[in-house]
């Protein structure tokens, strides 16, 4: 059976929890804690979904970036983006104003690396937390691992999407140009 940590142990990740890189790959087609939130409410109405770029993840990033660490992620995309997706292109641009880099990678790219349907958190390649989801795309718990074998497996995963994948800005405009 799977053992989740607490919320206290995934929350010092994000903190003094690592010392130089914390890098995620969403493969998601959606997440229910976006689809429940009133953002996601205004964003599906087409009023802007009021992204509050000083809200407590964003602070988070920024100061671990001013202190040098890097934050990353991939956003694996479907053609044509999924709802859930194009939500969080939209309002990405408050994390990477804090200091995140955020890149996407088109699906069929991700397959044809073999890249997995799972999302994840890499610490100084070192630590995964493995984010594990109901059918439903409702966050179910992060599991711990460090056992070295799915760790460089991690780290493989990580350098195969970064190569490919394109910066936010760069995917929202081909995005919006229907290219």
């Amino acid at each position: 059976m799977t053992e989740f940590i607490t919320r206290e142990q995934f929350a010092h990740f994000f903190g003094d929890g690592f010392q130089h890189t914390a890098w995620r790959l969403e493969s998601r087609r959606g997440y229910a804690s976006d689809r429940a939130g009133a953002g996601y409410q205004r964003w599906a109405r087409g009023d802007d979904p009021q992204t509050d770029p000083n809200r407590p993840w964003c602070q988070g990033i920024a100061a671990q970036t001013a202190a040098g660490k890097r934050v990353e992620r991939v956003r694996i995309a479907d053609e044509p983006i999924t709802d859930g997706q194009a939500y969080l292109l939209a309002v990405g641009w408050a994390n990477t104003s804090a200091g995140e880099d955020i890149r996407h990678l088109l699906r069929p790219t991700a397959d044809s690396l073999g890249l997995p349907r799972r999302d994840f958190w890499l610490f100084d390649s070192k630590v995964v937390l493995d984010m594990h989801f109901d059918n439903a795309d409702t966050y179910l718990g992060a599991e711990l691992v460090t056992d070295p074998l799915a760790v460089l497996e991690a780290c493989q995963i990580r350098d195969a999407a970064w190569h490919h994948a394109v910066p936010r800005a760069e995917f929202a405009a081909a995005v919006l140009s229907g290219a």
